[in-house]
């Protein structure tokens, strides 16, 4: 059973939010604490924004300034990604499982269907792969956490410069969650097996 068929494209994710908004749009006093901007997301994190205000010697003299607050651009999509493994018979029908699922079909037919992922034979590096839309090595998954080794590619450790979409969405202002299970992260030392 494959984890799931589908594949995110990050850049193509923000690529959508972003046609609707090619310009830079800044909401709010700038300034502010309660001003927006959207960013462009060519570069994540995004460079910390030049202070604004005025600093002198006495605080009565000086003008405090906050960095905008970066969020989607307007019309953004919402992303919604649902992964599910070890389903056996149990696979859901919205991508031809027998289970019938009419809720799920409704949200997969408003959406984007991404259909040449490939799997591989585990799922922390199925799922280590999909989240960055990177080969499950390149990810340092290339098992699972609890036989993790010391070498490359098989430390658990998603480096930062490989960031999941989860990491690029929020940076680019979408708020973000996970849940169920996240068998994606390095175990403790103490707890790692050695082979």
């Amino acid at each position: 059973m494959k984890i799931s068929r589908s594949i995110i494209s990050v850049a193509g994710l923000l690529a959508l939010g972003c046609a609707s908004a090619s310009a830079q749009q800044v909401t709010g006093v700038p300034g502010s604490p309660a001003a927006t901007t959207t960013i462009t997301g060519q570069q994540l994190p995004p460079p910390e924004p030049n202070f604004g205000g005025v600093i002198k010697e006495k605080a009565s003299e000086s003008t405090a300034w906050w960095a905008p607050r970066v969020v989607p651009p307007k019309g953004a999509p919402n992303v919604l990604l649902i992964m599910t493994d070890d389903a056996g018979f149990g696979a859901p029908g919205t991508f031809g499982g027998v289970v019938p699922t009419p809720a799920l079909d409704r949200i997969a037919a408003r959406g984007l269907r991404y259909t040449n992922f490939h799997s591989t034979a585990l799922c922390s590096p199925t799922r280590a792969a999909i989240i960055t839309g990177r080969n499950h090595h390149s990810v340092g998954n290339g098992v699972v956490g609890e036989i993790s080794t010391g070498f490359p590619g098989y430390d658990s450790i998603i480096p930062i410069e490989k960031a999941t979409i989860g990491t690029i969405l929020k940076e680019n202002g979408y708020a973000t969650s996970w849940f169920g299970k996240d068998h994606n992260t390095e175990l403790a030392p103490q707890i790692r097996t050695v082979a």
